[in-house]
């Protein structure tokens, strides 16, 4: 069985093995891949593993070998599942591998904002404590996150996962989801897109990139949210109107953009965002911790193993 991996140095840039694949077929590992590489490097697979590659049809119809797909992620919106399921490929991805560390992200963010821990680090560091008269020094508001109203948009593995941190926190719970009332916890309220932008202090955003999601958060639902609202996306960059959050963030009606992913990665250098000094970017790290990793190469071994021995699992284009 041939095995190309075509674009997987952010899964594994060094520090974790591909022996156990290596064992399961005659694997080639490519650190990254151009698009006009692709055809050429996996002419002759019958297995490749993606992470960010686009998989469309006509890239497709050049791969006549191709058996099997294996996304090293969980969104797999680069993939023509239509093209592939017409072909008789298979498609696999990883699912719930990341759901703690994204969840810790989301708060390393949110308590970035509210405490400015790092920003009075670095103050202490430079001498500013040093030259106070008290025994104590800040400069900005600090805010604590019980009581306050968290809206979270998307209530999967990593929704449920943060409301439950948000819930240690003293936080209440509003969640725009498709899953009904009677299936949520006692500390999760149900409610309409509309109610929960109205009246949440923190909106966190957990729900995949599609057609009705794309720019969700926009100018109209903006103005929905109350002045001095907190927005955190660590879920997919298209979510959001980035011109549109930049303008809220210099109106004030955002208090702050907290943001581990962004519409174009890695983002331009004349982005907006990336001058606003309250929006607070990370270079989509949050599903990166060595431990999520190390989860998602144990699944991709298992998703191959399982593949080869006809009884495949996690399979997102099931006819």
């Amino acid at each position: 069985m041939n095995i190309v991996a075509l674009d997987c140095f952010t899964v594994n840039p060094g520090d974790l093995s591909w022996d156990e694949i290596s064992q399961l077929g005659n694997l080639t590992i490519y650190n990254r891949s151009t698009p006009e590489e692709v055809v050429e490097r996996a002419k002759d697979a019958e297995m490749i593993l993606i992470n960010k590659i686009n998989i469309s049809r006509e890239l497709i119809a050049q791969l006549p070998k191709l058996k099997y797909v294996g996304e090293m992620a969980t969104g797999y919106n680069n993939i023509d599942l239509e093209a592939c399921t017409e072909r008789g490929i298979t498609v696999c991805n990883i699912p719930a591998y990341s759901t703690d560390s994204v969840a810790q992200m989301v708060f390393a963010l949110l308590l970035n904002v509210a405490t400015k821990p790092n920003c009075y680090a670095e103050e202490t560091r430079q001498g500013k404590w040093s030259e106070k008269q008290d025994f104590c020094y800040w400069n900005t508001p600090l805010m604590e996150l019980s009581s306050k109203t968290l809206g979270i948009v998307g209530l999967g593995n990593i929704g449920y996962k943060v409301a439950e941190i948000a819930h240690a926190f003293g936080m209440d719970v509003n969640a725009f989801t498709s899953k009904n009332s009677s299936e949520l916890p006692d500390n999760i309220r149900k409610t309409t897109l509309e109610g929960l932008l109205a009246t949440s202090d923190v909106i966190s955003l957990h729900c995949p990139l599609n057609a009705s999601t794309d720019k969700m958060i926009n100018k109209e639902t903006l103005a929905m949210m109350h002045a001095g609202t907190i927005l955190i996306n660590t879920g997919r960059g298209g979510l959001i109107d980035e011109d549109a959050v930049a303008d809220a963030l210099e109106s004030g009606q955002l208090k702050a953009y907290c943001a581990d992913v962004m519409t174009q990665e890695p983002p331009t250098p004349n982005n907006r965002l990336m001058k606003e000094p309250h929006a607070y970017i990370t270079p989509h790290i949050a599903w990166a911790t060595f431990e999520a990793r190390q989860r998602l190469m144990a699944i991709a071994i298992e998703n191959i193993r399982k593949f080869i021995e006809g009884t495949p699992q996690n399979v997102i284009n099931k006819s």
